[in-house]
């Protein structure tokens, strides 16, 4: 009985959670949107089942508990122990302090979210030594403290689960996770869409009340701590329930097999449903956006597209002239927005070589990211298609053996690499580079004596270039062209790199530093390449991934979306491509220069062939736009789309093609067409990827059984 008492902070908590759970089922079962009837069969499976996948879930959540609860002691205030400790977390919160921890590798408010927690756990640790008459009381606040964490946290989570029904008729998928990256956005939402200032008053008023009764049957934990032997048997007992929760809440998730979609969502635990929405990153287009009937789909895009069949994307690429098969280097630049380059209206001199650079290169002055994500960029560049809803490709389980730019040069006879100065793990790029056919070459490759300087994203840009050229060369000499696709890593957050390369110091860690060390690196590569043998007879692309920030007044702001991109060959003359594209029609467009003849499935297009319409595809995790005929065009989950016209708002001092800044006016009525393309476009890219079409290894097959996603 005694060690059961020694358990009612677990369970106290656990009844309250399943109380919640059960309360927001019977509120969830009986919503206006879950527009279904159950069978008593159903109903027991929703409620029972559910109940099971709540416990083991709570199991889990509890972890933090469990750490907190069986450290409590008076023993570790001993002499020396307690000095010992404290000394040590001294020195932690000085080491977080410096300005030198690894922490600060990240940026951001991390490096000061770490000073602090551990500023307060040192303050604590120091108080209940030093005030040993006070240890009970402090302890006891920790305590309730704790206690008042986990209920509010429960109670905030039930809230959370009921406002995402009531919008979505679902439980969390990702967009619940799409609103944690874009808080801004979510926050500003919800305070113009629901009472903040009752409903938080309440749940903390709540919060506190429940906090008192749970403490009031739990704070025997205090006044009889657990012996060294009682806190072994807490914790087998919890590491073994533990492990069976890691089994069983799977296991469980498993049975959410009923054709009643509602029977599985109301079945399943919340944050099971999180934790696999970050997981998947998915966000089924036919369950949330606009659809129309599959036939119809294909029918429009063929309009926009009229090389292809209409059933599908696949089209015969054929150019007049004799294929020339170069090398080609295609480099990605991490955050690199039009914004800091001098023909888009910068004034600070920060990208001197690429200024200098276009000036030599066929430039395309009207191009958009895909979206504001690295794997975005790498999607676009490497899949040439439409950016889906959730993750990218890249990151999504189901993403290799895809027709990809890296499969058309492989069929050319190309050697094929994929070179990054980080970790390519990070992102998933190994893994979907790899299971696209591509070689890897990251930082694992170096040898130490290749690392001149590093931070926590990779090697800087300067040993990344090194590197590069000396891959290259190797190449060279197997008498076989060479396509190499280099990601940069140093135009990112923590902004540092070697010292004495550029005039603004790097341990300043500022933005314009990572741009002009990036532009730097960039130099110093071409400088190097020049030398080489191979050098004349190759074509170098540069194309930002995405640009530096994606926040903006509106939805989609596209001045956040503009990026830099240009070829450039030796031999080539230099040429300003004005018209509107994607960041998916550069690669296509690099083939037709080429003269490759190919089948292709690409969304993306050659700009300077005769029936390519100038469009542009912008996007978040959720947001789906088109721009195309000076209107953006935004489908957005539970099937809602919105249009603006685009109204220029020129900048002075800037070339009218180089111009990036418009306001967006919401349209007072639709226009259909633009509407159902920008459906068709999106609707078809998703199918294509969910039934598994848009794979390499089989151009021509499409038969489906004539399955369609259309809701209306």
């Amino acid at each position: 009985m005694d060690f059961y008492k020694k358990l009612s902070p677990f369970y106290n908590l656990a009844i309250f959670y399943f109380v919640i759970s059960f309360i927001l089922r019977i509120v969830l079962f009986f919503h206006p949107i879950t527009q279904t009837s159950f069978t008593f069969s159903e109903s027991l499976k929703i409620f029972s089942l559910g109940l099971i996948s709540d416990f083991f879930v709570f199991i889990i959540a509890s972890g933090f508990l469990w750490l907190y609860l069986i450290f409590i002691s008076n023993s570790k205030y001993n002499k020396p122990t307690g000095y010992i400790i404290l000394a040590f977390l001294c020195g932690l919160f000085i080491y977080a302090a410096s300005g030198k921890s690894i922490f600060d590798e990240y940026g951001g408010a991390l490096p000061k979210i770490v000073m602090i927690f551990i500023g307060i756990k040192t303050a604590l640790f120091a108080a209940l030594l030093f005030l040993p008459k006070l240890r009970s009381k402090i302890r006891f606040g920790l305590f309730v403290f704790v206690i008042f964490l986990y209920v509010l946290l429960i109670l905030q989570n039930g809230l959370s689960e009921y406002f995402f029904w009531n919008e979505f008729g679902v439980k969390y998928n990702f967009i619940a996770v799409n609103y944690l990256i874009y808080t801004n956005e979510v926050i500003g939402n919800i305070m113009q869409s629901y009472p903040v200032v009752p409903i938080f008053s309440a749940l903390f008023l709540i919060t506190a009340v429940i906090t008192y009764f749970i403490v009031k049957s739990s704070k025997n934990y205090l006044t009889a701590i657990p012996s060294f032997r009682e806190k072994l048997k807490i914790s087998i007992l919890y590491i073994g329930l533990f492990l069976v929760s890691l089994i069983a809440v799977p296991d469980l998730a498993k049975t959410e097999n009923s054709k009643n979609v509602f029977v599985n969502e109301l079945q399943s635990n919340g944050l099971y449903k999180f934790y696999l929405a970050f997981q998947n990153s998915k966000l089924d287009y036919f369950e949330f956006y606009k659809t129309m009937p599959e036939q119809k789909a294909f029918a429009i895009l063929k309009q926009q597209m009229p090389s292809i069949t209409g059933e599908n994307t696949v089209q015969q690429i054929k150019n007049d002239s004799t294929e020339n098969r170069k090398n080609v280097v295609l480099i990605t630049v991490e955050s690199l927005s039009a914004d800091f380059m001098k023909m888009y209206g910068n004034t600070q001199n920060i990208t001197p070589f690429l200024d200098s650079l276009s000036q030599k290169s066929l430039v395309f002055t009207n191009v958009y990211a895909a979206g504001n994500r690295t794997v975005r960029g790498l999607e676009a560049v490497t899949l040439c298609l439409p950016p889906t809803a959730g993750e990218s490709v890249v990151k999504r389980e189901d993403n290799k053996n895809k027709f990809s730019t890296g499969a058309v040069f492989k069929q050319k006879g190309y050697n094929v690499k994929f070179l990054y100065g980080g970790d390519a793990f990070f992102d998933n790029m190994q893994d979907f580079y790899s299971g696209n056919g591509y070689q890897i070459v990251d930082k694992s490759s170096f040898k130490p004596e290749e690392i001149t300087f590093s931070n926590v994203w990779g090697v800087c840009d300067e040993d990344m270039y090194h590197k590069a050229i000396n891959v290259m060369n190797a190449e060279a000499k197997e008498n076989k062209p060479f396509f190499n696709h280099i990601m940069t890593v140093s135009n990112h957050r923590p902004f540092t790199y070697p010292e004495n390369k550029i005039d603004i110091p790097g341990n300043i860690k500022s933005r314009d530093g990572g741009v002009k060390y990036t532009d730097y690196a960039l130099r110093k590569f071409f400088e190097m390449a020049e030398k080489q043998p191979w050098y004349k007879n190759t074509v170098f692309v540069i194309v930002a991934d995405h640009c530096a920030s994606s926040a903006g007044k509106t939805q989609l702001p596209l001045d956040k979306y503009r990026i830099p991109a240009l070829i450039f060959s030796p031999d080539m003359k230099p040429e300003k491509y004005s018209k509107l594209m994607s960041q998916i029609d550069i690669m296509p467009t690099l083939f037709g220069l080429l003269n490759f003849d190919y089948e292709s499935k690409f969304y993306g297009h050659d700009v300077f062939k005769a029936d390519y319409q100038p469009r542009a595809f912008i996007a978040t995790y959720q947001d789906l736009g088109l721009i195309k005929d000076n209107v953006l065009t935004i489908l957005s989950p539970k099937q809602q789309i919105k249009q603006f016209e685009l109204k220029l708002n020129p900048k002075d001092n800037v070339s009218p093609e180089c111009q990036i800044y418009y306001d967006e006016i919401p349209l007072k009525s639709q226009k259909t067409d633009l509407v159902n393309q920008t459906v068709s476009y999106y609707q078809s890219a998703s199918y294509l990827l969910k039934e598994k079409e848009y794979q390499f290894n089989d151009l021509s097959s499409r038969a489906k059984n004539g399955k369609l996603y259309a809701k209306d």
